[in-house]
């Protein structure tokens, strides 16, 4: 009888080991570059909105092809606009803020937003360093898991322009794990 307990003990500690893997995979997206693969880990626990919103989007393939539009070294990479300017989103509704105290490191990625706090759409940021004066007054929505090295490739912008980059590199494909 112990022996059966201990092989049951043995699989149920096994099977909790793997759960949380399983879930993960639902907010895992995979972005490409002509550099290589991006994995991002969506946090939908602090901004469920704004994950549910990108994760519609990807689904319906919306950022394939968008341009890395403003690139500053040192601060950030932005995407998601399919005019390609900045000025462009998606047809579903823009997003109310969800601040929350998760801090803009390197890798953060966050929702880019105009002025008003609840302007967030489908054009989103990657921190290429700490940003700490982002807390508190943007989304954060995810985190690079892996790839940051290509994502230090992106081609930079000038900074006399704000980081608007001539000829840009573009999203290959972005696409949900599971």
């Amino acid at each position: 009888m112990n022996r059966r307990h201990a092989v049951l003990g043995l699989a149920l500690s096994a099977a909790l080991a793997f759960a949380p893997a399983a879930q993960a995979g639902e907010n895992t997206v995979n972005l490409e570059t002509k550099d290589g693969k991006v994995t991002i880990e969506l946090r939908p626990e602090i901004a469920p909105k704004h994950v549910k919103q990108l994760k519609t989007l990807i689904s319906q393939g919306f950022y394939d092809g968008l341009k890395f539009h403003r690139v500053i070294d040192g601060f950030m990479v932005q995407t998601g606009d399919p005019k390609g300017n900045g000025t462009g989103g998606s047809s579903l509704p823009n997003i109310p803020a969800e601040f929350s105290s998760a801090p803009f490191k390197r890798g953060t990625v966050g929702m880019a937003r105009s002025g008003d706090p609840n302007s967030a759409n489908s054009q989103f940021f990657i921190c290429l360093g700490d940003s700490e004066f982002l807390n508190n007054n943007y989304t954060v929505v995810g985190v690079v898991t892996s790839g940051m090295d290509v994502i230090d490739k992106i081609k930079k912008g000038s900074k006399s322009n704000n980081g608007s980059v001539q000829d840009p590199d573009k999203i290959v494909k972005m696409t949900l794990a599971k």
